[in-house]
């Protein structure tokens, strides 16, 4: 199977705007972690079962955005979770946003995720067997909008 950005989406919910009717920029961590955790369940390693099955955490570590495009209530978006790169102990995953109605980017982030020792929180190597699945959700963030339809931003 060809690697493979995962997409799922989801509308702006009220809980997500601020008082001006715009998406909050806070609210996207929600649309990152839907994304995230159905990525991994489609990977077959649903977060109820992967820390036990692989005797590991994955802490976050870092998470960037930038914010494209205003979305607002009810406004449906697109999110596509894949991975650019397998380091020893850590993951990096990207996230990008496409706002439907207008045909863009409403926002791109990545976030780094460590491999730790459950007991002392110390980075350990990524399971090969944890690498092995989700290796086909990683591609380059080019790759990744070329399934999306996005170049330079917006819906071809």
């Amino acid at each position: 199977m060809q690697p493979h950005p995962f997409i799922v989406d989801e509308y702006v919910r009220w809980s997500d705007i601020d008082p001006a009717g715009i998406i909050f920029y806070g609210a996207y961590v929600r649309f990152f972690e839907i994304a995230e955790t159905e990525l991994f369940r489609e990977a077959g390693v649903p977060y109820s079962e992967v820390f036990d099955r692989f005797g590991i955490w994955l802490p976050r570590v870092h998470l960037s955005c930038d914010f494209e495009y205003p979305a607002r209530l009810d406004d449906r978006l697109r999110v596509a979770a894949y991975f650019t790169e397998f380091g020893r102990s850590s993951i990096r995953i990207n996230f990008d946003v496409v706002h439907l109605g207008a045909g863009v980017l409403a926002a791109t982030a990545e976030e780094v995720l460590v491999c730790t020792d459950r007991q002392t929180r110390r980075p350990i190597p990524l399971p090969q067997g944890l690498r092995d699945v989700l290796e086909r959700f990683g591609l380059s963030r080019d790759e990744a909008r070329r399934h999306l339809g996005i170049a330079n931003g917006a819906m071809t």
